[in-house]
């Protein structure tokens, strides 16, 4: 498969690290004979990727806890951290230190150089499958996204969501920066990523328990969906800032009213779309006469947010939040699962393979400080989060801890924040790790605590229908 030019060039802005690299199969150093080896390469990469999501996903679900740690905790494994198995140029590894490579040069007989050359290609090549899957995941959580049960859980659950980001955001990059001495690109994006809540991991566990419907459950799973969105455009506004090096304020204005102009033009235009869309899709006879056209807008919307200076995640997830109010919103989602399925592992996979927890290893001296940033940074993710239940008003005999603490996992979000800053080269390594071990363990925590916030409550769970959520 060969990627051309203009592909190539609109994932830059997710992964600047892929435009300084030659275009796939068609470099200068990789011959037509090296071709073949490459596609082995990525086959056999591919085989590893998705034995780990799989293997690491089940182990998961087997002790209650999110697919997604899995594979997140699989791709640590087969990555730098530990086996090597999947390695990338841009995290400083080189063809030696990959056992991928060291087989295909077992049965190949490589020279040094070809070597080289083709670990590179290879790298590219997983990269963007990568890419694609989390632009694929974007569209995914926009078309889960229901703006109409937005609309039914009232301001309550956008004054949660807002200070949801506000606080965790402001008090991340402000410690990272007094406290840490910390770049401010870097910190800005360290910040942004505590800013996300698992909507997923939250409404699962409230299911559970028979909360999910209670006043407390509608404004946290409300809170979640919309602290998504501004999440989303915190992310591509420091994306954005990440590519220029610098914080110029009007920038800043500029791409703050520029993702939420796009984001809400997107769904009020949607509506005239919809229409469209769907005669479009009964007319066509073929196979995929809906997920073809459905990826033909997501695609199109992810560039149309290039275009503009912001990023394709934004546009594939305005496309999710568009056709999410179509008539056939559930068949599609149905039929965008087995596409996501095969794509979001290889995501996760690499965002933790990239991960070198070596760089967190307490004997030595230097490492520290990278200690004690994600000992900061989980703090904040925490105390962040949990103040968010007393920003409710006019509401009598609340559970606001259970309303907090149900804020506090970051899934998959959090990873989007932290393989995006890490392949633009935003992250150092141990800033990197520190994100991703806050992941980790407020999605591990989150669980428990909200059993334990909703134990002692009075309160039994009402239905959506019953709860007075406007107060």
């Amino acid at each position: 498969m060969i990627f051309s030019e203009p592909i190539i060039n609109s994932m830059t802005s997710l992964t600047p690290s892929i435009s300084t690299l030659p275009p796939l199969l068609l470099t200068t150093e990789t011959n037509a004979e090296n071709a073949p080896i490459v596609l082995t390469g990525v086959l056999l990469t591919l085989v590893v990727i998705y034995l780990a999501s799989k293997i690491g996903g089940e182990l998961s679900r087997m002790i209650d806890l999110p697919p997604v740690l899995g594979e997140l905790v699989g791709g640590v494994l087969v990555g730098a951290s530990a086996l090597h198995l999947v390695v990338f140029p841009e995290s400083g590894a080189v063809a030696d230190d990959s056992m991928i490579m060291s087989v295909l040069q077992f049965i190949n007989n490589l020279t040094p150089d070809a070597a080289t050359a083709i670990f590179n290609s290879q790298s590219e090549a997983i990269s963007i499958l990568a890419e694609l899957g989390v632009i694929i995941l974007l569209f995914e959580i926009g078309l889960e996204s229901d703006l109409k049960e937005l609309q039914k859980v009232g301001y309550q659950a956008a004054i949660v969501a807002c200070v949801g980001v506000a606080v965790p955001f402001a008090a991340g990059t402000a410690g990272l920066i007094l406290l840490f001495h910390a770049p401010v690109i870097p910190a800005i994006f360290a910040g942004a990523a505590l800013t996300a809540t698992s909507i997923g991991i939250t409404s699962k566990v409230l299911s559970e328990i028979g909360y999910l419907k209670s006043r407390e459950g509608q404004i946290i799973v409300g809170a979640a969906v919309i602290d998504d969105i501004l999440g989303i455009i915190v992310l591509a506004v420091v994306a954005s800032l990440a590519k220029t090096g610098e914080v110029d304020i009007f920038n800043v204005i500029y791409l703050i009213v520029s993702a939420t102009v796009f984001l809400i033009g997107s769904i009020l235009l949607g509506k005239f779309f919809n229409q469209s869309f769907i005669a479009v899709a009964d007319k066509l006879q073929t196979r995929g006469n809906l997920v073809i056209p459905a990826f033909i807008f997501a695609f199109f919307m992810a560039f149309l947010g290039n275009a503009i200076h912001l990023e394709a995640i934004l546009g594939a997830f305005a496309a999710g939040l568009v056709l999410d109010e179509t008539d056939k919103r559930k068949e599609l989602d149905e039929q965008v699962k087995p596409i996501a399925d095969v794509f979001v592992p290889i995501f996760f996979v690499t965002v933790g393979a990239k991960v070198d927890l070596g760089v967190l290893n307490p004997v030595l001296p230097e490492n520290r400080e990278g200690l004690i940033i994600a000992a900061f940074l989980i703090f904040v993710a925490i105390i962040g989060k949990v103040v968010t239940g007393w920003a409710i008003f006019g509401q009598p005999g609340i559970n606001r801890l259970a309303v907090g603490v149900g804020m506090v996992p970051r899934g998959e979000v959090g990873l989007v924040f932290a393989g995006i800053g890490a392949a633009s080269g935003t992250l150092d390594k141990p800033l990197q790790a520190a994100i991703i071990i806050m992941v980790i363990l407020t999605t591990f925590l989150a669980p428990p605590l909200l059993r334990l916030a909703f134990k002692n409550s009075v309160a039994s769970p009402e239905s959506l229908e019953k709860a007075d959520l406007l107060g």
